[in-house]
């Protein structure tokens, strides 16, 4: 089914997280969150942009998104008529960069075209080959090792299948080790956000000895070359995150054998239309793919669901409860994950969970109605 938006609403929430987290970038205790709901006729579809607090990450931020959304992305799809949702992407391809911006519009098109035809959005993007999702969780670096320690007996306890631990120089090795002495068996990987260089392939190396499921991004957020070359001299599979940011850097990596694995963000990519690209690629290459996390709102992660249905998310995601990073979210009922680790797909149209407005309203800081 075809439609034209008619009204995009750009809100700013600002929510506190339970918990400070940190990566190599420094430490979040509260999100700034852009979300965006596009209109034609009377029904809405939403999405969220996935950028931080500042341009860390990528060059984004969630005031630079604001500002591309408003004076440039909108400008190009009001009153446009689309066939479908994978057409919204091409319509901002020409603006450089700032993907998350334009990726947040794109899944609220995508969430807007599964509610007009009254299917869940899993089934719109042409997922649904897994209906329950295997969770991981993502551990931010602590205080001490003690405290990292505690929190992994409570998310293994709590079920989640797989735990993911950030690193970075001086915070690795030895962290890694004291991990696996008390915890020998659980699915284990470290992420580094780009925090090394290819001088520290030995240090990397060390890594190899504990078993880890992958080492996330350890080299510069653009460096695919120097990954060859750290690959090769690694038991360990590299996982790229940063570094692919569309299918064509997907081939890229593996064609020159940079990665055993990728990390597949929504926002990273621009939205769904990407993210299905560097998915099929990776699947026709034998690359297994897993979800990424970017701390957020229940919106966010109920993109993420729909993602991970498709048949190459092979490995547990970054996809967990609402309650590890909110006291309450902007979704009811809050995204809840069983004991054994995995999140049930919703069936309902979209993305299967309804707004909570009121409590959106409450955290609301900037709200700016186009059309």
């Amino acid at each position: 089914m075809g439609f034209q938006l008619e009204k995009i609403v750009l809100r700013q929430i600002r929510m506190p997280l339970v918990s400070f987290f940190e990566t190599s970038f420094g430490r979040t205790y509260e999100r700034d969150i852009v979300l965006v709901e596009v209109s034609a006729g009377d029904v809405s579809g939403w999405g969220e942009v996935t950028a931080g607090e500042n341009p860390f990450y990528n060059e984004e931020w969630y005031e630079s998104a604001w500002l591309i959304l408003r004076d440039y992305v909108a400008p190009r799809v009001l009153k446009h008529p689309f066939d479908s949702a994978s057409s919204v992407a091409a319509r901002t391809s020409h603006i450089r960069g700032h993907k998350m911006a334009r990726g947040g519009l794109e899944v609220a098109c995508w969430d807007l075209e599964a509610r007009l035809n009254k299917v869940p959005l899993w089934k719109q993007i042409g997922g649904g080959v897994h209906q329950e999702i295997a969770c991981g969780v993502s551990i931010g670096i602590q205080d001490t090792v003690a405290d990292l320690i505690r929190k992994i007996e409570t998310e293994v306890n709590a079920g989640y299948q797989r735990i993911k631990v950030k690193i970075k120089p001086g915070w690795d090795v030895d962290v890694i080790r004291e991990i696996r002495r008390n915890f020998p068996k659980i699915r284990l990987m470290a992420d580094a956000n780009s925090a090394y260089t290819l001088a520290d392939a030995d240090r990397l190396r060390a890594l190899d000895e504990f078993d880890l499921m992958m080492i996330e991004q350890p080299l510069a957020w653009d460096e695919i070359i120097d990954h060859v070359e750290l690959q090769a001299r690694l038991r360990t599979p590299i996982c790229l995150d940063e570094c692919i940011k569309t299918a064509h850097q997907a081939e890229q990596a593996i064609r020159l054998k940079a990665c055993g694995i990728i990390n597949i963000k929504l926002g990273r990519v621009a939205g769904f239309a990407e993210a299905k690209k560097v998915h099929d690629l990776a699947q026709k290459g034998g690359i297994p793919v897993w979800c990424g996390g970017m701390l957020e709102s229940g919106i966010g992660r109920a993109h993420n669901i729909a993602m991970s249905t498709l048949p190459n998310f092979v490995l547990p995601g970054d996809v967990s409860a609402s309650k590890r990073y909110w006291t309450r979210d902007v979704v009811s009922p809050a995204v809840e994950v069983s004991p054994r680790g995995t999140i049930a797909v919703p069936d309902g149209p979209g993305f299967g969970f309804d707004i909570d407005h009121a409590f959106l309203k409450q955290v609301t800081v900037r709200e700016e109605t186009l059309s």
